[in-house]
């Protein structure tokens, strides 16, 4: 597949198993490749919500990225805060049934990590992103319905909007995307500062 505008287009590596993350580069126009970084999340703590996502986005980047390589990798890490609380995927059913019934009718922030990194040049670039999420009343058996879809167990904090959970949530301030697990306009920015464009990853499907 060529690039928009006749270019020689730029290989986009996507540092996640998230489906999620990969219908959202897709939708925009991307053909990503999607290759796990085997980075284990439980295994690193920091006091900050923020940095801790960040630092995840960064380290999931950087065990994919290979030394000059020609593709352009990006790593995401998205994690819930909460009344002062952390939520990132729950381990079970259980946990996760109680995080949301503690969550209802609250207002959480969803931080989603970023790094992108310039296998060609070594360059990395970073940053956080944070959208004020509104969850709604839930009813018991609604949450005890979605639970039981399996979906909760594989999102951070127990919830997602582009599925089961989205007539859950009230409403957002901030990008709806960085809350799916990847903010596209963050994205852009943090290419431009890597004097990457979009049109440069874009893709003409021939089908």
């Amino acid at each position: 597949m060529a690039a928009v505008g006749g270019t020689a287009r730029r290989d986009l590596v996507l540092a996640s198993a998230s489906p999620a993350r990969l219908r959202l580069l897709r939708d925009a126009g991307f053909d990503p490749a999607a290759v796990v970084s085997g980075v284990e999340e439980g295994g690193v703590d920091l006091p900050d919500t923020a940095a801790l996502a960040l630092e995840l986005a960064e380290r999931k980047a950087a065990a994919v990225a290979r030394p000059g390589g020609t593709a352009v990798v990006v790593g995401c890490d998205s994690l819930l805060e909460l009344g002062g609380q952390r939520f990132g995927k729950p381990a079970s059913n259980t946990e996760a049934l109680a995080w949301l019934r503690a969550m209802r009718g609250r207002t959480g922030t969803l931080h989603t990590g970023h790094c992108v990194i310039d296998e060609p040049t070594g360059r990395q670039v970073s940053a956080v992103e944070g959208t004020l999420v509104r969850f709604a009343h839930t009813t018991d058996a609604e949450l005890q319905a979605y639970v039981a879809t399996g979906e909760a167990t594989a999102v951070a904090g127990a919830f997602t909007l582009d599925g089961r959970s989205a007539p859950f949530v009230d409403r957002v301030e901030g990008n709806p995307s960085n809350v799916i697990g990847l903010s596209l306009p963050l994205l852009r920015e943090l290419l431009g500062r890597l004097d990457v464009s979009v049109i440069d990853l874009w893709v003409v499907r021939r089908d």
